[in-house]
């Protein structure tokens, strides 16, 4: 399978990397592809919006024509999934008035709830059908309503940091900034089909379990 991710800025290569490491290491039938064009986006069959700063990414992608495509796509089935400044952009209300969000999720936002980059910190999540995780938060928004139709599958101090609604996730961390491959794994789940066995109950993932 082709898996995009938007390559404007942000966390680019290390989703790419995840990705490279998901096939080589682990042998999924996965090859990433950086997305700066329709013509790229046509080819895929799904989508990761990288962290980075949320209005820089969405005035890209509004100015390469690929907005309003990827909407149509994620309605019509395209997995989706958006970290930190991507799940802004998937949000229903993005709390920024220079971002319309994509309505992909039924969630509002509050950006850099946490602070500033000095305050950004790492800390273990357990997380719905993945388990124990180290959650990544720099500069990262904080999901202040969760709207009908979606699931929440991690929570840190009480505040969803994990959804999903249908084949879209939305993360206010960076799992592309650590070194297991869990979440990006569940994510091409909703590609192959729902069902995703934790990789931490595979033998040939036990270098990934934290």
């Amino acid at each position: 399978m082709l898996v995009g991710v938007i390559g404007y800025q942000g966390d680019v290569s290390e989703h790419i990397e995840m990705l490279h490491r998901l096939r080589d290491e682990y042998k999924r039938e996965v090859s990433p592809v950086k997305i700066k064009s329709l013509k790229d986006l046509n080819k895929i069959s799904a989508l990761i919006i990288p962290g980075g700063e949320s209005t820089t990414i969405y005035k890209l992608i509004k100015e390469y024509g690929l907005y309003r495509n990827i909407i149509k796509r994620a309605r019509l089935g395209m997995p989706v999934m958006g970290t930190c400044a991507g799940i802004i952009i998937l949000s229903r209300s993005t709390g920024d008035s220079m971002v319309m969000g994509m309505n992909l999720l039924n969630i509002s936002i509050e950006r850099n709830a946490y602070g500033r980059q000095i305050n950004s910190f790492r800390d273990y999540l357990n997380i719905k059908n993945i388990g124990r995780f180290e959650g990544v938060f720099i500069r990262a928004p904080v999901i202040d309503h969760v709207g009908d139709g979606v699931d929440i599958l991690a929570t840190y101090e009480g505040s969803p940091v994990m959804v999903r609604s249908g084949k879209i996730l939305g993360l206010t961390f960076h799992p592309e900034l650590t070194n297991s491959t869990l979440i990006h794994d569940y994510f091409l789940s909703f590609v192959e089909g729902e069902g995703y066995i934790s990789s931490r109950n595979r033998e040939w993932y036990v270098r990934d379990v934290i």
